[in-house]
């Protein structure tokens, strides 16, 4: 039953590969449509730090502990529910007893053997992990833990999206609408006792430059190297319909989010390492993350491109192409529209490079997200021994 003090979450669960992601995501834009301020959050997104806790095989408590910590800043943010996507543990399910701010409901999403591995490979995923994943799809399919499940064999997402709000009750209903407490005043809930001075990199540009897959490159590098470390795109932090009130670029609510990440990571993995990669249009916007993370040695990298090569890049995104994230806001768009968002890029761009803005510059023209990972690597290695 949900209480005053409660966020309604809805886990869309399933194997690899069986659309969670997609049919969250559209489910999180029917509730905005609909006029319910709703929040989005990729579980995977909470648990990238290795290596993994020995005592957590798969994060997952991790994961939780991260979910939990972030409900109160979407709450704050005038969320009135939560749509959350990303495995669980096929075994014991959502660990639903570290998130005690959540009302929470699951739904597991099902396909046919031969579809899932057909979905999982059509992505690009590797060919070595099908049968992992095939293993991990019948037991699900023989678990009881989710609410309700919807098979999504031979459905469009359209249908699917309909299914999973038929199932669930018209999901989030009246308490969806409320406004929720989070904390209550009898039952504070603490803030995360942000990590000592640690090494932050925060890679950032333009729309379009690669951020996010040069950033993962580099955090790769230092996990090669034998580093404990964690990577965090703070645009997975702050997917929030519609934007919170006086935070139009929703960076509090990711700087919230991402103090909730860190702490967990060094608190549960003692990663040493933070690779952030996100949007700063100027160093106004690093404030509110220097804020959350007091202490933390910030080096900001600014990628550069040119208006040729980013329009190329977002009209690849726009293709499907590229870095995959949920909620991408190019995939699928058309090519007008495209060149209009290449456009804006070229002058922010243009703008960074007025006003000079990070610690280091890195051009990105012409050059392999591997080029570029080592060209960040070597202008920021000083200063992230």
């Amino acid at each position: 039953m949900t209480t005053p003090a409660q966020l309604p979450v809805l886990w869309i669960c399933g194997p690899s590969g069986v659309g969670k992601s997609t049919v969250g995501w559209e489910f999180h834009r029917r509730l905005a449509r609909a006029g319910i301020a709703s929040g989005f959050v990729d579980i995977d997104q909470l648990g990238i730090c290795y290596p993994e806790p020995a005592a957590d095989p798969g994060r997952h408590r991790m994961q939780a502990d991260n979910l939990g910590a972030m409900v109160a800043g979407f709450s704050d943010a005038g969320a009135r529910c939560l749509v959350v996507t990303g495995v669980v543990d096929a075994g014991r399910g959502v660990y639903a007893d570290r998130m005690p701010g959540v009302a929470l409901m699951v739904c597991r999403l099902r396909a046919d053997p031969e579809t899932v591995g057909l979905r999982f490979l059509g992505r690009g995923s590797p060919a070595g992990l099908v049968e992992e994943v095939l293993r991990d799809a019948a037991a699900l399919d023989t678990s009881d833990f989710a609410d309700t499940c919807v098979d999504t064999e031979g459905l469009p997402v359209a249908e699917v999206v309909r299914l999973v709000g038929e199932r669930t009750g018209g999901w989030p209903g009246p308490g969806g609408l409320r406004p929720v407490r989070l904390p209550s005043p009898a039952a504070p809930v603490p803030a995360p006792v942000p990590p000592p001075a640690h090494p932050v990199l925060w890679v950032c540009g333009a729309t379009g430059v690669g951020k996010s897959a040069v950033g993962f490159e580099v955090y790769q590098r230092l996990l090669g190297d034998g580093e404990t470390a964690a990577y965090v795109d703070v645009e997975q932090l702050g997917l929030c319909d519609p934007a919170p009130a006086g935070d139009p670029g929703r960076h509090r609510l990711r700087a919230r989010g991402l103090a909730a990440l860190w702490a967990t990571y060094h608190r549960a993995a003692g990663a040493r390492r933070l690779v952030v990669t996100g949007p700063l249009e100027d160093e106004g916007d690093l404030s509110a993350y220097a804020e959350a993370l007091p202490g933390a040695r910030f080096t900001v990298c600014r990628l550069h491109a040119g208006p040729r090569e980013l329009a190329a890049r977002i009209a690849r995104r726009g293709r499907g192409e590229g870095w995959n994230q949920p909620g991408d806001p190019l995939r699928g768009r058309p090519a007008a529209r495209l060149r209009e968002i290449a456009g804006r890029a070229a002058a922010s761009a243009a703008a960074m490079e007025a006003a000079d803005l990070g610690d280091l510059r890195v051009d990105t023209d012409g050059r392999t997200v591997a080029e570029a990972a080592d060209a960040v690597l070597a202008g920021a290695g000083a200063r992230i021994p």
